[in-house]
């Protein structure tokens, strides 16, 4: 299968994006069907995000 460059536009700041024949190829060799929606800088921005939150994990009183 041949892959081409997209433009793409990213959900939350809006810029457009080139979603490469190379990263294409990699999601296709990944088993992934969805094309990102996120930019670049916007993936590793949530990816900081959800990494600094405290999500699961739970403090238990002693009491």
């Amino acid at each position: 299968m041949s892959f081409q460059d997209k433009s793409l536009k990213c959900v939350d700041c809006g810029t457009t994006f080139t979603f490469t024949s190379g990263e294409q190829e990699f999601f296709a060799t990944k088993g992934y069907t969805n094309e990102p929606k996120r930019c670049q800088g916007c993936r590793k921005a949530k990816k900081q995000q959800s990494g600094n939150s405290n999500y699961g994990e739970r403090s238990y009183s002693t009491n």
